[in-house]
């Protein structure tokens, strides 16, 4: 058996005084970047747990939902485009190391001078990699301010696909938990992995961007692959179960990558990410009949099957009745106004987590579902999706959506040469 290793043994053994890459001209960055390639190469035959970084499309998309979340979004707070490249050549360096289970700096927590702050916060010493991924995605008031002015010289590049998302009935969104310059979502099997490669992100790009919100999130609300079983939410019913799945490719080509030919040709091989923070009026929801909770789903509440059927994956029958002529699953049901058919035959690739955020000082638990949902344009996959759901869901009773964002998240960082937004920046 494979014996497991600390990041500090990592670090030791692959070099610690390895130089940190150049955060200057493109040219400097890609000659440090390959000294850091052989670093990571003699480290990760001995790493479990480890998700590759580099690749066509980022990890975290189709990647097999691990169990915990911490999502965060930026505000840039600087005007110089040089500070934000090189940051994000940083970033990409630290998130390089930290995937691969190693410290965010090269000479890590304890390895540098005593008098200078350390290049790691240290709370992940001695963790495994935990399959971290962080994927990264840009807002579009990156593009433009809220005066319409280009910030970066970035309006042209911006895809028609990121607009805005309309206000749909119902929504009680929270401004300053909404929208962000940047996001980056860090998914893990262990809960301070994930927090530790958010922290280390956020001091790196410290005087460049700050913290605008973030969310910790447990407890996977969908499955990515066929590997893995439905998981349940917060109200207990089996969510996702007709998700987008890893080994979907014709569908993920035709649902999920954008493509060259949707307009923005730095976008190929990226996708949308829409972001919904949604409340579960949990205590209402408790004092709800068995009953009256699965017509609400158009499921059964213990195998997650469809109302009209007996498995979870059976194929939902909007037209079987029962004995009293009424349809088995109600129009007004979850099911049916989220199924493709009702929506031009859109599908979503969900990554949602729950949440608890304690209570709201009223007794009540601040829980609910932190939605994620990444597609090929939103405009034709989400949004029609979630107009037919606020104006019709019987849901609605027990819910509500308090935060809202949209990023485009680019395709995949392809070598040591790269970096996240290289294709945007260039």
């Amino acid at each position: 058996m494979t014996k497991k290793i600390s990041r500090r043994q990592v670090l030791a053994a692959s070099g610690a005084g390895a130089g940190l890459l150049a955060v200057g001209a493109a040219g400097a960055f890609a000659v440090e970047a390959r000294s850091e390639t052989a670093e990571l190469s003699s480290a990760r035959s001995d790493l479990l747990d480890a998700v590759p970084f580099y690749g066509e499309h980022q990890a975290g998309i189709t990647t097999p939902a691990q169990d915990r979340l911490h999502f965060v979004a930026f505000d840039v707070i600087t005007s110089d485009r040089a500070k934000l490249v090189t940051m994000l050549q940083d970033w990409t360096s630290a998130a390089v190391r930290m995937t691969a289970g190693l410290d965010a700096g090269a000479l890590g927590a304890v390895g540098g001078p005593a008098q200078a702050p350390p290049q790691d916060t240290g709370e992940a010493l001695g963790l495994p990699p935990s399959q971290l991924t962080l994927t990264f995605g840009v807002g579009a008031s990156l593009f433009r301010d809220a005066r319409g002015r280009d910030r970066f010289g970035l309006a042209a590049k911006r895809p028609a696909a990121l607009e805005d998302l309309p206000h749909f009935p119902g929504d009680a969104l929270r401004a300053e938990i909404s929208g962000g310059d940047l996001c980056v979502q860090a998914c893990a099997q262990d809960p301070q992995v994930a927090v530790h490669a958010v922290r280390n992100l956020a001091r790196i790009g410290m005087g460049v961007v700050s913290v605008r919100y973030s969310q910790l999130g447990f407890g996977r609300t969908s499955s990515t692959s066929t590997s893995q079983a439905t998981p349940r939410n917060l109200m207990g019913f089996k969510d996702g179960t007709a998700n987008l799945k890893a080994e979907e490719t014709e569908e993920l080509d035709k649902h999920l990558w954008a493509a060259a030919a949707d307009g923005a040709d730095w976008m190929a091989g990226g996708s949308y990410l829409v972001t919904r923070k949604i409340r579960m009026i949990v205590e209402t929801w408790d004092r709800t009949s068995l009953s009256e909770q699965e017509a609400i789903f158009g499921r059964n509440k213990g195998e997650g099957a469809p109302l009209s059927g007996k498995g979870e994956f059976d194929e939902p029958d909007f037209g079987r009745k029962g004995p009293d002529g009424e349809p088995l699953i109600a129009d007004e049901a979850h099911i049916k106004l989220a199924h493709p058919t009702m929506n031009g035959g859109a599908r979503l690739l969900r990554r949602g987590y729950n949440f608890v955020d304690g209570s709201d000082g009223l007794g009540r638990l601040d829980a609910g579902l932190f939605f994620m949902a990444y597609q090929r344009d939103p405009r034709k996959q989400f949004v029609p999706v979630q107009r037919q759901l606020a104006r019709r869901d019987i849901l609605n009773e027990y819910i509500r959506h308090v935060s809202s964002g949209l990023f485009a998240v680019p395709p995949g960082v392809r070598d040591a040469a790269d970096y996240w937004g290289r294709g945007l920046f260039a």
